[in-house]
């Protein structure tokens, strides 16, 4: 009954300009956005000295309060679990030492990238942050999927085509699922750090490039992807894993444990990008300013 009245007595107010002004949630309803969407801003009343800026080292895109937990950040070992597996696979998608076949990537795919990293981004949903939940759980089930297509004689999933071309074509498909998806949330990043922004920049061209090589597989007459596309891809793999590690290094780095703090950079256009030019302005600190 009193959730009611409350929303009768603002359908009565709406005309008032001091009551949209005391209405600031609903400004992404009003033009059909994420009616959840988190309202953060440096000059919120409460939020100077309990919001915190965008950080790849926690996955968090925004602005973003520091989460009420029992347990550690688990966004680092996520990291760990991506970037390792990314980089094994990629070398062997780079054809080092003449590797061409990617049985060794089943092991952390199931243990490292897979399970770890799906728990990480369980862990993360516990404390709120949906964006870090569902990247590392997505990720996670990723190579959780990747293991188990590539199991050699596990599944027979490779062997229930009609010829290796159809298979690899059909795997490039799936890649290219994954490249939008991972776009989708490379977008997300766009007003927070440049070194996890360019994480996912990293990781949705490697699915790109992968994706289309292996469909290129139907128009070879070996039924083979691209060779040059899978060692750009190879390559740009290579990147976002040491990226990935960078971002996780920046995770748990502080003064107690490291000699130095390794720069994240904030886009200019991020809310702790302006807060920084407005102090340089004033000649004050962010933590001045706020």
């Amino acid at each position: 009954m009193a959730g009611q009245g409350n929303s009768t007595a603002l359908e009565k107010d709406d005309s008032s300009p001091d009551n949209i002004e005391q209405k600031p949630h609903y400004r992404h309803g009003d033009y059909g956005g994420n009616p959840l969407a988190h309202i953060h801003s440096y000059t919120d009343s409460d939020s100077a000295s309990t919001r915190l800026s965008a950080f790849g080292g926690a996955f968090q895109p925004g602005l973003y309060k520091p989460p009420k937990r029992k347990f550690a950040n688990p966004v680092p070992l996520g990291l760990s679990g991506f970037a390792l597996t990314t980089f094994v696979l990629s070398m062997v998608n780079l054809g080092t030492r003449g590797l061409a076949t990617p049985n060794l990537v089943v092991g952390p795919a199931y243990a490292y990238g897979g399970l770890v990293q799906l728990l990480a981004g369980m862990w993360e949903i516990a404390i709120g942050n949906t964006f870090g939940g569902t990247a590392l759980s997505s990720y996670g089930g990723f190579w959780i999927s990747i293991g188990i297509i590539l199991t050699p004689g596990g599944f027979a999933i490779e062997d229930s085509y009609m010829n290796s071309g159809d298979f690899y074509a059909a795997f490039g498909l799936y890649l290219i699922g994954w490249f939008i998806f991972t776009f989708l949330l490379w977008m997300l990043t766009l007003k927070s750090t440049v070194m996890f922004n360019l994480l996912l920049l990293t990781v949705w061209i490697t699915f790109l490039l992968l994706g289309i090589s292996y469909m290129d597989a139907q128009n070879t007459a070996e039924g083979m992807p691209n060779e040059a596309l899978t060692r750009g891809g190879g390559g740009t793999g290579i990147v976002a894993a040491f990226l990935a590690w960078y971002n996780m290094y920046a995770g748990i780095a502080d003064d107690s444990n490291s000699l130095f703090i390794i720069p994240v950079i904030h886009f200019p256009w991020s809310e702790r990008g302006r807060q920084q030019r407005r102090a340089k302005k004033e000649g004050v600190s962010v933590e001045e300013l706020a």
